[in-house]
């Protein structure tokens, strides 16, 4: 029940610094308007995108595309809870799952209320641009990492199976060993037996 709880205040934390900053570009730049942050590698452009991360399927048609994003994000925002419901108790993992859950819910409701999501954060060296990403995005991108890492070391520290004990000819572990049944029997074994 705790690990629910911290999911939850991590992931509000991250729906309300999301909301908050896209807030706050919406209010104080027109579209495609950039503020240089540090010169030749970082600006902060207010850019909107109808496609799905990074720009994928911003071509395409936007109701389709909008509806399936809809119900991904719903889908993931389920299943997250559904996986932190069942009592991860690694820090590591009660973090990574809020910090997912969180930019889930910030782009999906971008999607819902604004039919696109608000990025900002313009990434770039010379004429070479990441393409632009929000705090949701972010935290979805930690959040999975340190989920991937953490459930790698996870399996890493797992106990390997004991070896089997090396059987004696006449038992098995503590059981003892079987008789040959008359048809695994030598023929000339069961010729002499009768």
């Amino acid at each position: 029940m705790r690990d629910r709880a911290w999911v939850l205040s991590i992931a509000l934390a991250v729906l309300v610094a999301d909301q908050v900053t896209k807030l706050i570009v919406i209010a104080s730049m027109d579209i495609h308007a950039s503020i240089p942050v540090i010169d030749g590698f970082l600006a902060l452009t207010h850019v909107r995108n109808s496609g799905a991360a990074f720009g994928l399927f911003s071509g395409a048609p936007a109701g389709p595309v909008r509806a399936g994003l809809i119900i991904v994000s719903v889908l993931a925002v389920v299943l997250i809870w559904a996986y932190a419901r069942e009592g991860w108790h690694e820090p590591r993992i009660v973090v990574a799952f809020g910090m997912i859950l969180g930019g889930a819910l910030g782009n999906l409701v971008d999607r819902l209320r604004l039919h696109e999501v608000v990025d900002f954060i313009d990434v770039y060296w010379g004429k070479y641009h990441w393409p632009s990403f929000n705090v949701a995005d972010t935290a979805i991108t930690i959040g999975a990492m340190t989920l991937f890492i953490a459930m790698a070391r996870h399996n890493e520290t797992e106990e390997p199976a004991p070896a089997l004990a090396e059987a004696s000819d006449d038992t098995v572990g503590d059981a003892p060993a079987r008789e040959p049944s008359a048809k695994e029997q030598p023929a000339e074994d069961v010729a002499g037996t009768s």
